[in-house]
């Protein structure tokens, strides 16, 4: 079952994600997705 979050960030990081969707044509809400998932995998990898 899919939830949705909101997040709140600085000026600098909500340009940089929109910089990466622009940059491999992608939805910003796509690139949140996934930095959540390889930040998630990252931590479990390190456990």
């Amino acid at each position: 079952m899919e939830r949705r979050y909101s997040i709140t960030c600085e000026r600098d990081r909500a340009k940089r994600i929109e910089t990466l969707a622009r940059e491999y044509d992608l939805t910003t809400q796509e690139v949140l997705r996934q930095l959540i998932e390889v930040g998630l995998e990252e931590i479990e990898t390190d456990e």
